[in-house]
Parts: structure tokens; sequence; C-alpha cells
């Protein structure tokens, strides 16, 4: 049977083929993308794309809720600020001030991405958004996540990561064309689902919370279930079963699960070159730096930070907004100083963003409502180094809202063409105007 007439898996057929499968299944099925569509082995020197340096990863922290853009960047030098924020605007005098910036600072809990920013490792992009912005979380953060207005269709890192393995080539359907497959490692998510940002059509992501639940748990619910799931094993690293069949494609997908299940635990299991805060965030961004240590091929990690819906007793210098801040200041600090001492601190770039900002002025509950443009920050060695753009105005408003200077896509485009070296047009499906995002060498 040839390659290009083997039909694909579906993911319910896939689950669905037998218990014993289904089980292996739920583990990392990275083999997917290249039995499922029936790709051969790249030959030694062949699995790179031309002129792309595979070894960049970006690492995406989403701040869920929509976090307030104005308390995080203050703009301490607009009056306006401090009228409509009487109970919790930042006082001037704890404002950390940022070299070669006018009238705009960061929160004082801080204290982690202003270093940074002093060490010139920190982007700072101001008045990000969308038209027509949405105030949902769902719908909001379904549009930064499939980077279209109608928040319908495959992620953009999804995307980006079907690109790599299956290149502009679609057959008349609009799935990947087997004939231009390559392995291409899934990318990676910290929680218990992959976001949408990374479901493709080719490339299956992986998720977990927990390195130690990152197993084949068959034999927990039976086990009975054990010896089958091991022959399964033992007979896809000896290769005694025509490697057409279903059955050789069951147990090469069982053999992937458990090498990869294995690799990502012992990655994780080391101890971290430096120590970070006791803070979940923290620990999320620590696996993912020694996943980056123990030479992961992944390119795209992904971790989601909850809590800033903040719509009562946000707080001004200290309270609940100020815990978030400093939770994720510190951690992102703390990611950096381990993959320097790895020496890994130039591979990565990390984009941060929320899926909108908060209105301009309080609300009677001392905290703030739903709103639409707010910063986004790109940290590593390699990002433009400041701030991007322009602060919006606090007065020329949009019925009380915030009026985005920079579309959240032209931040994309200029990653995916800076830093990950491919062309957004087809990721984006529309030509966005790349913000710069990587200094000049």
């Amino acid at each position: 049977m040839s390659n290009e007439n083997r039909s694909p898996f579906t993911r319910r057929e896939f689950l669905n083929s037998s218990l014993t499968f289904a089980s292996a299944a739920l583990t990392v099925p990275s083999f997917l993308q290249r039995s499922a569509f029936a790709v051969a082995q790249p030959e030694t020197g062949l699995a790179s794309i031309p002129g792309v340096d595979e070894g960049r990863i970006l690492v995406v922290l989403q701040l869920s809720g929509g976090n307030d853009g104005l308390n995080t960047v203050v703009p301490f030098g607009f009056d306006q600020y401090y009228r409509v924020r009487s109970g919790i605007g930042i006082n001037q005098a704890q404002v950390l001030r940022l070299s070669k910036a006018d009238g705009v600072g960061l929160h004082p809990a801080l204290t982690g991405l202003h270093d940074m920013h002093e060490e010139g490792l920190l982007s700072i992009i101001q008045g990000v958004g969308y038209p027509n912005p949405n105030r949902s979380h769902f719908k909001s953060m379904d549009i930064w996540h499939t980077a279209e207005s109608t928040a319908t269709g495959d992620g953009w890192l999804g995307k980006y990561v079907d690109s790599q393995c299956c290149g502009s080539g679609k057959g008349e359907s609009g799935t990947p064309d087997p004939a231009l497959q390559k392995p291409v490692e899934p990318p990676i998510a910290i929680g218990r689902t992959a976001p949408l940002a990374l479901q493709g059509r080719s490339v299956v992501p992986v998720s977990f919370e927990s390195a130690d639940l990152f197993r084949w748990t068959g034999q927990d619910a039976d086990k009975a279930l054990a010896d089958p799931y091991n022959a399964l094993v033992e007979r896809g690293v000896t290769g005694d079963v025509d490697s057409a069949s279903n059955t050789a494609f069951l147990m090469r997908t069982a053999l992937d699960a458990r090498v990869s299940s294995d690799r990502i635990r012992k990655a994780v299991s080391t101890r971290s070159l430096v120590e970070y805060p006791r803070t979940q965030i923290a620990r999320d961004l620590s696996m993912v730096a020694s996943m980056i240590r123990a030479e992961l091929p992944t390119r795209v990690y992904y971790v989601s930070f909850g809590g800033f819906d903040t719509h009562a007793g946000q707080g001004g210098a200290q309270g609940s907004h100020a815990n978030l801040l400093r939770q994720f200041g510190d951690a992102v600090k703390a990611f950096y100083d381990d993959l320097k001492a790895q020496g890994n601190d130039a591979r990565v770039m990390t984009m941060c963003f929320s899926e909108f900002g908060r209105r301009v002025a309080q609300n009677a509950s001392g905290g703030t409502d739903h709103g639409t443009a707010a910063p986004m920050f790109l940290a590593g060695p390699m990002v433009r180094r400041g701030l991007i753009g322009d602060h919006p105005s606090l007065t020329a408003l949009d019925d009380g809202d915030l009026v985005h200077g920079l579309d959240f896509r032209s931040v994309y485009a200029g990653i995916m063409k800076d830093w990950l070296q491919t062309d957004p047009e087809p990721v984006l499906g529309k030509s966005f105007r790349p913000v710069i995002v990587t200094r000049k060498a």
C-alpha cells in the first residue's frame, strides 16, 4: 500500500481503535504527524527547513481574565489617570520608573520585570488590541487564539506548527498534503487542556498539569490492560509486523507515547539551576525551563496564569492585582535567570498577553470592568528594548475605553517574521504590517 493512498486516522478513529490503544493515546501521540499521515522518516540531515533556525523557541504566557494594563504599565505622567482612578491609582512615588521612558512606569510589584527592562531584556508594547473589540472573556480570547475576528478556525500557533509540517501544500479539501509531511514536534501546554491557539490540523498539541501524571494510566483503571499495552510497545521495538498495517500504527504510537512521556517526566524531574518562587506560575515556567534544558525539540510552549478579572477590591500598590503582578514578574525573572544559567536564554523569546484590558475609570466596587486595549510584553535577550508604540490617550476614548494603536496580529506577524522566521500571511490569513520585535544585530 503506497503512502499516497493511505488514509489518515481521524482523532475519533484513533481513540476508538481499541481500549488498550485509547489508554496509550492519552499520553503523547506525537507520532500522529508521522504515522497517521503515513509520513516516512526523513533521511539524516533533511529534517530541518532551509534558512530557518530551528533552535529558536517561543514561550507564550497568557494572563487570563483581562489584566488591567493601566495599573500594570502606569501612565503616571497623565493627570487624567489620577482623576478617574482616585482609589486604585498607583502613587507617582511608588511607580517603578523606566529608563528612556517618559511618563510611564511599572507597577511597584513588578520588580522582576523592571530589572529585566533595565537589563535590556524586555519589550513593552503599548496600546495593543483589535477593531470592534469584544468584552466577553471567551470570545475575546478565541479572537486572540485564532487571530480571526470571527473567532473561528484553527489556532494561530497550530497553523504555524502545521506550516512547518506541511509547508503550503494543501489538498483539495484543505487537509494537509501527505507528500509534504515532515516530522515536527508538537507544541506543549502546561494545563489540563491545550489552548485553542495550539490547535491545528496536522500536529496534535500536548498538555499536562503535572509531569507525574503524564504517563499511560490504563493499568491504574484496570491492571489487565498492562500486559496488552506492554506487548504493543515491545512489538513496536522489534518491528515484527507489517509496517503498513493498523497494528503497526498502534504499536508505534504506543511506543512513541511511552518514549515522549518518559523524556518529559525525566526532564522536569531535574533540579532547576536557580531558586524559583513558590507559586504555580513559577512552577509551570520552571517545568518549561527544564524541558528546554533537556533539549526537547519542541519550539512552542504555552503557559496560562489566571485570576485577572478584578471587578472588585483590585487595590493599587497593594491588593489582589498587586499580588498577581508580583507572581507574574518574579516568575518570568526566575525563568530567564534559569535559562541564562543553562546557556539557553538567547534561544527563548517569551510573549505575554491578556484577552483585553480594563476600562479607564475605576468602578464603584474599587475594581475595574472589562475594557479593550492593553500592553503586551516580550522578553529575552533578542527583543527590541524598551517601549514599542505610543501609550493610548486617556481622554480620546471610545465609550470610556482605550482606543488601540497596534493590532495584536501585527505583533504576531513580527514574532513570526523576525523570530520564528516564517511568512506570517499564510498563518494569519491576510497581511498585517509586522511590528519589529527583535533588536538590530
